[in-house]
């Protein structure tokens, strides 16, 4: 079999004099069809790198076709990082598959604004990431200047500003991206918006990146006053809000149709020292994570079933180990009751498709690291550099300043 490393090499010295026949990889290389079949096979990360053969692969991978083709096949893909938010529009990035190894891949990038051609100091943000796609908006960073939407895709740095069908960007409360590549190669935005009759009713409009086109959905309604509409998370063809107060609300993507989802299950405790620590989706699954009182170090991971019959416990974790392992985690100053005594913040829940492998991504002062959940096992993710690390153990980074990254071809 000939790999792709051959035929690239071969690409090289095309047009160069040969001596001999040409081999198979010469073949492969000088024959389209043969090689886009190839490299529709090919990771996202090594395509990025092939493009710098020859003019014609970097055509070839950069067609629109290729694009969508790549993308529908490789549906599946995991984050290979986290991007954690700096002061935007700047970003850490947090590898998950080659962390402090010797030879670490360099992040692609550290700014939003070299993709979005944004003057340095622009304030840029990120508001959601969805299988490969970001979703971003700018804040003005002067008077009459209005803050901008757009699709982003990080890998091929291509992006796309959002045309709104109103101006008034002041009657926004949250706004959603909605993209699965293993049904279609097109998106979604979602976007809440008040209405003109009141302001305690919300209207739904939607972007629809096949038709470049937006419309309005379904009737006005009135949420739960405190429904987090700015954290949505996309999962099951829907996306799904809660609030502190427990309603949550999911809206299909599909049906264009509102519904609920069961309450979460109470402990033996008051319902009124809950507080949500993380809400988000991994390889198929929706998680939420929520403490109770003081005890921060002992929690479940909850689990949506796919009918939304109910929440199940997934994972139950114990990080008093941690806690003697990083014991910067704890803040002294703090009465042991406080719930805010041990210095840590969920960044993120990741399944594998072995379950044993999945794990629980922390920061720590100085420190992202991972917990499995099988074996409760650590491993250090990232160190941060010292002048970054907060001497009052404040952390800087929460679960809605973490955004995954995953390497994709999808077109914006």
């Amino acid at each position: 079999m000939v790999s792709i490393a051959a035929v690239a090499s071969s690409a090289l010295e095309h047009d160069g004099p040969t001596a001999s026949p040409p081999s198979s990889a010469h073949a492969i290389a000088g024959n389209d069809d043969a090689l886009s079949e190839i490299l529709l096979r090919t990771p996202v990360k090594s395509l990025i790198r092939f493009k710098s053969v020859s003019k014609h692969w970097s055509s070839l991978i950069s067609n629109p076709h290729f694009s969508l083709l790549h993308t529908l096949r490789h549906s599946a893909s995991k984050p290979s990082a986290l991007l954690l938010r700096l002061t935007p529009p700047d970003f850490d990035f947090v590898p998950l598959r080659d962390s402090l190894s010797k030879s670490p891949s360099p992040p692609p990038f550290r700014s939003l604004n070299s993709i979005l051609h944004r003057p340095s100091g622009s304030g840029t943000k990120i508001l959601q990431s969805c299988n490969g796609l970001l979703l971003c908006c700018s804040f003005p960073h002067s008077i009459g200047n209005v803050r901008r939407y757009y699709v982003v895709n990080p890998t091929t740095k291509h992006r796309l500003l959002l045309d709104l069908p109103r101006a008034d960007v002041s009657s926004v409360f949250g706004v959603n991206l909605a993209f699965d590549p293993s049904i279609s190669p097109h998106y979604n935005v979602v976007f809440v918006r008040s209405t003109p009759l009141s302001i305690h009713c919300r209207q739904i409009e939607i972007y629809s990146s096949e038709t470049r086109s937006w419309r309005l959905s379904g009737d006005s309604f009135r949420p739960q006053f405190d429904m987090l509409f700015t954290d949505g998370v996309f999962w099951n063809r829907a996306i799904h809000w809660i609030s502190p107060s427990g309603v949550s609300l999911r809206f299909s993507v599909d049906g264009e149709c509102l519904g609920t989802m069961p309450p979460l299950p109470l402990l033996d405790t008051d319902w009124y020292t809950r507080r949500y620590r993380f809400f988000g989706e991994s390889n198929g699954h929706l998680h939420l994570i929520e403490v109770y009182g003081p005890q921060t170090t002992q929690f479940r991971v909850l689990e949506m079933e796919r009918d939304y019959s109910q929440w199940f416990v997934k994972f139950s974790v114990n990080l008093d180990g941690i806690v003697a392992a990083f014991p910067e985690m704890v803040r002294s100053y703090l009465d042991t009751h406080d719930g805010n005594y041990y210095a840590f913040s969920i960044l993120g829940v990741l399944r594998e498709d072995n379950e044993d492998e999945s794990f629980l991504v922390l920061s720590v002062p100085g420190k992202v690291i991972s917990y499995n959940f099988k074996d409760s096992s650590l491993k250090e993710l990232l160190d941060f550099a010292p002048a970054k690390i907060d001497k009052n153990h404040i952390l800087q980074f929460g679960c809605f300043d973490t955004y995954q990254y995953i390497e994709s071809l999808a077109p914006v």
